[in-house]
């Protein structure tokens, strides 16, 4: 059974960057695609980004549009959540999730999930 662990989160500046990792354990990544999410304080979860086993990605949320990329290693085992100029709305808990696709990837029907890493954007 796979298991995921977030990490990369913390505290940074408005326009500061950070690199979330997904590691993945249990089982090969290549078959699975992987999206992240994140939920904000008294928001609900929110997808992202998805990626396919070859790399292809998705975006599902605007605001993160020219800021945030999707990026896998899968002889690393982990897929990774590039951030750039966070802003304070970008505050949330970040978790990344798989299911088992070769082919194509999406936010539903998530079969795995990480517990989490939180990153704060706040000057």
């Amino acid at each position: 059974q796979l298991q995921l662990v977030e990490s990369g989160g913390g505290l940074v500046q408005p326009g500061g960057s950070l690199r979330l990792s997904c590691a993945a354990s249990g089982a090969t990544l290549d078959y699975y695609a992987i999206a992240w999410f994140r939920q904000a304080p008294g928001k609900e979860r929110e997808g992202i980004l998805c990626i396919t086993s070859r790399g292809g990605s998705r975006n599902f949320a605007e605001s993160v549009n020219g800021r945030f990329a999707i990026s896998r290693d899968n002889a690393k085992k982990t897929a990774y959540l590039e951030m750039n100029n966070l802003k304070p709305e970008d505050t949330a808990v970040y978790y990344c999730a798989a299911r088992m696709d070769p082919i194509y990837c999406s936010i539903t029907d998530m079969e795995y999930w990480g517990k989490g890493t939180l990153v704060t954007v706040s000057s």
